[in-house]
């Protein structure tokens, strides 16, 4: 008995030997199709029915070892394919894969474009190219290459020049340095008021619901400045919150209506407020006391009830001054009754001034 021991134990080990060193050589009926671009390998072949309806070990045997051959061929593939040597002849070895054959779907949804700009639109309508200049050109004061725009660009900036040119017609009393600062100053607001209108509008173009319109003319008030500003802040990937804010800007709360950031719990690591998380939410289940805080609920009930009945007779008094407005705006029948009135004076003094007459034509 122990020698039959002895050499079933001899044969497991040298079928596990054998099993480690098994051939790179893997034979199919049907060949497998192949997307090297992806790592891809289809299996056409049937597998054998009886095994994979036989006992849990036997079936995970079967299947371990089917895609043991499988990635087998797939990586004899692999080795088929150009390579060279990543960083120099001591490097690793680096195949080139194909293009994808088989277009695999995205995890996200593809990004929205973006909304272009009332310039991009404009260039759109009128037909207008972009022309692209180079960033580099020469600077014939300095005798060398220069940028084109912004820090030390050729020329020099020319609020900072030792000598500025008074334009005809100006005051000669003006100081024009501190015209060029002004001027320059006014054009550096206006393209930041330009790029926090097309931030407002991109922000108005993707949210759902219809914003309120914006005037790009010119016309926005000091209320409609401040929600444009308040929206072009909170566009970015922080909402606002490292966002520097423009000069002489308050520091303004956060909207009571603004939506606020959802926080999770850690998945893994707080067991125990996890643990107390769930046992809170057991007993709340089991009580019989109702989780509703019944005397907030009536606070809010009879809160209601004395905003409709204020409605109600806020209602009613509109009412009746509308009433006594339609009384007083009624001058056909007043004017009619003046009249009447004033013929009947009329004719009440016409005797009196007749036997007035009368008796002075007597005593004559």
């Amino acid at each position: 008995m122990a020698a039959a021991r002895v050499e079933a134990v001899l044969a497991a080990a040298e079928e596990r030997e054998a099993e480690k060193r098994r051939s790179i050589t893997v034979e199919k009926e049907l060949e497998l199709e192949y997307d090297l671009g992806n790592l891809l390998a289809l299996d056409r072949n049937p597998p054998a029915a009886a095994a994979l309806r036989g006992a849990g070990s036997r079936r995970e045997a079967l299947l371990r070892a089917l895609a043991r051959d499988n990635t087998q061929l797939l990586v004899s593939r692999l080795w088929e394919l150009p390579a060279e040597r990543a960083g120099g002849a001591g490097g690793p070895l680096v195949a080139q894969l194909p293009e994808p054959k088989f277009p695999l779907p995205r995890e996200k949804p593809p990004p929205r474009p973006r909304p272009p700009t009332r310039w991009e639109q404009f260039a759109r309508l009128k037909g207008i190219r972009r022309k692209r200049k180079a960033s580099l050109v020469w600077d014939e004061q300095a005798k060398e290459w220069r940028r084109r725009w912004g820090y030390r660009r050729a020329g020099g900036d020319p609020s900072r020049a030792w000598l500025a040119e008074v334009p005809a017609g100006a005051d000669p009393e003006e100081d024009q340095f501190a015209r060029l600062r002004r001027e320059k100053r006014e054009r550096v607001a206006r393209n930041e008021l330009n790029r926090l209108r097309n931030l407002a509008r991109a922000h108005r173009a993707r949210s759902a619901a219809p914003a309120a319109p914006l005037h790009p003319t010119g016309h926005q008030d000091r209320d409609e400045l401040r929600r444009v500003a308040r929206v072009a802040r909170v566009s970015t990937a922080s909402l606002g919150r490292f966002q520097p804010r423009l000069p002489k800007e308050p520091a303004e709360p956060p909207a009571r209506g603004a939506g606020k950031k959802r926080r999770f719990q850690p998945l893994l690591g707080d067991l125990a407020g996890e643990r107390s998380r769930q046992l809170e939410l057991l007993r709340d289940m089991g009580s019989k006391r109702p989780v509703l805080d019944i005397t907030r609920a009536v606070n809010k009930q009879l809160r209601q009830e004395e905003a409709e009945a204020a409605a109600a007779n806020k209602g009613k008094k509109q009412g009746k001054r509308g009433k006594r407005g339609r009384r007083q705006q009624r001058p056909g029948r007043s004017g009619k009754r003046s009249g009447a009135r004033r013929q009947g004076q009329g004719q009440r003094q016409k005797p009196a001034g007749g036997a007035a007459a009368g008796a002075r034509r007597k005593k004559a």
